[in-house]
């Protein structure tokens, strides 16, 4: 049995994984805002956290004890602004928003949990997107786009540092997923895009850390 920790673990694809996991019997520690709104089963373990608060990171790496992790997913994230540059939704608050979920929360998150990891040797999956790729940015939802590429860059970057502690650490992109972010029209269902995922989270190791996959197992461009 493994132990999961996932963030944003409330809704969507976080709480699809969360109930994957289980369901296989792993452990699983579900973090989320407010966890008396998520709708997940009996058994997983359900913390509160803001992942843009290093302070609360601690915390909640301090209530979980000294138990090993084999598996942190950085699943956590926000999207404000969908349109272009003169559209609603790039507020300075939203901006800041965005970059301290999207990116800030992904460092604190591995920062305030690698020692549960290196107990294992543990993994690290940061939930990233296409639409931080350069060569898929084509225009609106800006700081999304940019919080994502500067997501994916952080998990590559750590990947060296994390390499000499036997942690492997990789960004997927999961698709375009009926979720309440990626709307009902969308091209994949949340189970089958973490059916996928969690087919990627297993083969990681060391000699693929620092990638960038999609959750169909091809390779995504930088």
């Amino acid at each position: 049995m493994a132990t999961v920790l996932i963030t944003g673990a409330s809704r969507g694809i976080g709480a699809e994984l969360a109930r994957r996991y289980h369901a296989r019997g792993d452990r699983v520690i579900a973090t989320m805002r407010s966890p008396a709104t998520a709708d997940l089963p009996d058994g997983i373990e359900k913390v509160a956290l803001d992942v843009r608060s290093e302070a609360g990171q601690l915390a909640a790496s301090e209530r979980i004890g000294p138990i090993p992790i084999d598996l942190l997913i950085c699943n956590a994230g926000v999207l404000h602004g969908r349109g272009g540059l003169t559209s609603d939704g790039y507020s300075e608050d939203e901006w800041a928003q965005t970059l301290m979920t999207n990116v800030a929360g992904v460092f604190f998150t591995i920062r305030s949990f690698q020692q549960h990891l290196e107990a294992t040797k543990g993994k690290i999956a940061v939930i990233s997107s296409q639409m931080g790729s350069s060569t898929q940015a084509k225009g609106s939802a800006y700081s999304y786009r940019a919080s994502k590429a500067a997501a994916t860059n952080l998990a590559l970057s750590l990947s060296d540092e994390l390499r000499e502690r036997g942690i492997a650490i990789a960004a997927y992109h999961p698709g375009w997923v009926q979720t309440d972010m990626g709307g009902a029209s969308a091209a994949i269902s949340v189970e089958d895009s973490a059916v996928g995922l969690m087919a990627e989270f297993d083969a990681l190791s060391l000699s693929t850390t620092g990638s960038f996959r999609q959750w169909n197992g091809a390779e995504m461009p930088i």
